[in-house]
C-alpha cells in the first residue's frame, strides 16, 4: 500500500512539473509546436550558429483573425456602435444612403466597391474629432461590447494559444508587436490588457493628425487616410515603425493580407519563422479561407508554417 501511495504522489509531482514547464499548453503536441520551440531554443542559445542577438528578436503578429476573431471584425462592431450614438444625436444622418445601409444591414448595397464604402464609414465615425475623444469612445466600447456568435465580451476572446505564444516569445527576449489592418488607436486601447503588448508596440492603419496649436494643445483626427497597414503596406509600416525585419511573424488566411509581411520576414539575415493560422474549426470558431486559397498556396510556395485551429489548438479561448 505504501508503494501505491508513493507511486501516486510521484505521478502527481511529475504531472504538475510537466504542466509548469510547458510554455504552450493550449497547443497540441506535434510537429508545429515542436518546430516553434526548437526555433526559439536555437536562436536564443549563445552557442548556436543560429543565435539571434536579443535586440534583433522582433516578432510581429496580425490582429484580426490571428489574435482574436474577425467574423465579424471587432472594429466593425465599434463602427456600428459609433453610428448608433451619432444617429441618436442627429437622426437626419440616416438620410445618407451609406449610413442607412449599415443600420438596415443591407448587404446588397455593399456588394459593389465595399472597400471604398468601408473607408467612407471609417471617416464618418472615427475622424473630425479630438484624439482623446476618439480614445475615450473606444475604451467605453470595450467595456460593454459582446461578440455575436459566442455571446461573450470581446475582451475575453483573445486566442489562448496565441497569448501563450506571445508570452513565451517575450520570456525568451523577443519584442512583440501587433501589425494589423485595424486602425492603430483603436487597437492601442486594448493591446496591453488582452495581449501584454504596450501601445507603443502597435502598428496599424492610421488617419492624418493635426496639432491644433500651443493654446488649444491637442491632436485632431483629420478625414484623410495616412496609411493602410495591409498587404504590401505591412512591410512598409514595419520599416517605418521598427526599422528592422521581424524574425517571427504570425498571420492568418482570409484576404491574403499577411503574405507580404511573412515574405518580408524571410528576407532577414537571421533565421526566421512564419505561422499562418488556418480557420478550419467551424465548431469552436469559424471555417473560412480565400476563394482562390491564395494564402495557403503562398504558404506552400514559400514554406510558411500553417496552423490548423482544429488540429493544432486544444482550446481556442
Amino acid at each position: 500500500m505504501k508503494k501505491f501511495y508513493f507511486a501516486l504522489i510521484f505521478f502527481f509531482i511529475v504531472c504538475a512539473g510537466y504542466s509548469q514547464t510547458d510554455p504552450l499548453p493550449s497547443w497540441n503536441n506535434g510537429h508545429l509546436k515542436t518546430s516553434i520551440m526548437e526555433f526559439v531554443n536555437r536562436v536564443t542559445d549563445t552557442g548556436s550558429q543560429d543565435f539571434i542577438p536579443e535586440e534583433e528578436r522582433i516578432a510581429t503578429f496580425d490582429n484580426d483573425g490571428t489574435l482574436w476573431p474577425e467574423m465579424p471584425v471587432i472594429q466593425g462592431l465599434f463602427l456600428i456602435d459609433q453610428l448608433k450614438k451619432m444617429i441618436s444625436v442627429n437622426p437626419s444622418l440616416t438620410d445618407n444612403p451609406l449610413i442607412k445601409a449599415v443600420i438596415d444591414k443591407d448587404k446588397e448595397y455593399f456588394a459593389e466597391d465595399p472597400e471604398t464604402k468601408l473607408m467612407e464609414l471609417l471617416v464618418i465615425t472615427m475622424t473630425n474629432m479630438d484624439e482623446m475623444e476618439f480614445e475615450k469612445s473606444a475604451v467605453e466600447f470595450f467595456k460593454t461590447a459582446v461578440y455575436p456568435k459566442f455571446n461573450k465580451p470581446v475582451t475575453e476572446l483573445a486566442y489562448k494559444p496565441q497569448t501563450e505564444l506571445l508570452a513565451y516569445l517575450r520570456a525568451n527576449g523577443f519584442k512583440t508587436y501587433i501589425c494589423s489592418g485595424g486602425t492603430i488607436e483603436f487597437m492601442r486601447q486594448i493591446s496591453e490588457q488582452m495581449y501584454g503588448i504596450p501601445r507603443n508596440q502597435v502598428i496599424g492603419s492610421s488617419f492624418k493628425y493635426r496639432y491644433t496649436g500651443l493654446d488649444s494643445n491637442y491632436i485632431f483626427r483629420e478625414e484623410e487616410i495616412n496609411s493602410i497597414c495591409d498587404k504590401e503596406g505591412k512591410p512598409v509600416n514595419i520599416q517605418l515603425f521598427i526599422g528592422k525585419r521581424p524574425v517571427f511573424v504570425a498571420g492568418n488566411v482570409r484576404s491574403g493580407g499577411d503574405v507580404a509581411m511573412m515574405r518580408f520576414s524571410q528576407g532577414n539575415k537571421y533565421p526566421n519563422f512564419q505561422i499562418l493560422v488556418n480557420h478550419d474549426d467551424a465548431v469552436r470558431e469559424f471555417e473560412y479561407s480565400e476563394p482562390d486559397n491564395y494564402s495557403l498556396n503562398m504558404a506552400k510556395k514559400y514554406g510558411f508554417n500553417v496552423v490548423s485551429m482544429k488540429n493544432d489548438w486544444n482550446r481556442i479561448f
